[in-house]
């Protein structure tokens, strides 16, 4: 497997984000406008950055988060596999103290290392891993993309990173995330190494 430059980055904020309602796989969002200046402080440090491909999850705030970038005509493909973690029932719900309570309880039993628990009416970390390792396969098996950006959601971002360095997935939470944050990795061939963690320093200079 050649050895790959990935940039990593969750999508902007969304309303839904800033309004504390639950969004996950079954709710497709728009971007704010906070998460559109987001987005462009992003392409403003990174535009010339040589991107091969631009992968992004099938749901649109993804998408419109490398709005810019895809305007270059840069070959893009979007992967369900890379989508959000499905919060079943509680998704488009504002967080209540009990759905809260709800959230940290099923966080606490993944954290036990519990992580075949589903959500009520949604997946389990474990099941996320089953769609989203075609998806990384695919990614990680095309020889002529040195250098990538993969734009995808806080949850699933945990999770990648768990496979890609072949952690636990009770260890997940250890993967901070904001939104439009970078984790930049590189793919030697054989393993990957993190190079910046939770990274928005282009947040700040914007």
């Amino acid at each position: 497997m050649s050895s790959k430059k990935i940039y990593l980055i969750r999508h902007g904020q969304t309303d839904f984000n800033l309004r504390n309602i639950v969004q996950g796989s079954g709710v497709d969002s728009s971007l704010n406008e906070r998460g559109r200046a987001q987005a462009a402080a992003f392409y403003a440090a990174y535009q010339d950055v040589p991107f091969a491909k631009i992968y992004t999850s099938a749901l649109k705030r993804s998408q419109e988060s490398v709005h810019q970038f895809l305007r270059k005509n840069i070959p893009h493909e979007a992967l369900a596999g890379l989508n959000e973690i499905s919060w079943g029932a509680k998704e488009g719900h504002r967080i209540t103290p009990d759905e809260d309570a709800y959230y940290h309880y099923m966080l606490q039993q993944w954290q036990l290392g519990n992580t075949t628990l589903r959500i009520e009416g949604g997946e389990s970390p474990e099941d996320v891993v089953r769609r989203m390792q075609p998806a990384l396969d695919h990614i990680m098996s095309q020889s002529d993309e040195e250098t990538i950006l993969i734009c995808m959601h806080g949850r699933a971002i945990r999770i990648l990173l768990c496979m890609m360095l072949h952690y636990p997935l009770k260890s997940m939470d250890m993967f901070e995330h904001e939104n439009l944050c970078l984790y930049q990795l590189h793919h030697t061939g054989s393993m990957f190494t993190i190079e910046k963690h939770n990274d928005t320093s282009h947040l700040r200079l914007s």
